[in-house]
């Protein structure tokens, strides 16, 4: 089942973790781009988190939402 959100300009959201990932990797790469750098990682991470608060997977799991990108951060050595 798929879901779409008010400002979802990338395509549609799926209500599981590997949705989520590519959105999160999206948003994370974006927010570099924006001039973010600047941000911890943690300041990043709950930017990411606020950013994609309407994703299906947050609304559902946000727990596991954030376990997520900890792991994708890890997993790809984010900075």
């Amino acid at each position: 089942m798929t879901f779409s959100t008010q400002n979802n300009d990338r395509g549609k959201f799926y209500n599981n973790a590997d949705s989520f990932a590519m959105a999160f990797d999206e948003e994370w790469k974006r927010l570099g781009i924006k001039g973010c750098e600047k941000l911890d990682k943690t300041e990043k991470l709950n930017q990411v988190l606020e950013n994609l608060k309407e994703h299906p997977f947050v609304d559902s799991s946000p727990e596991q939402a954030k376990k997520v990108c900890l792991f994708r951060i890890k997993l790809l050595n984010l900075s």
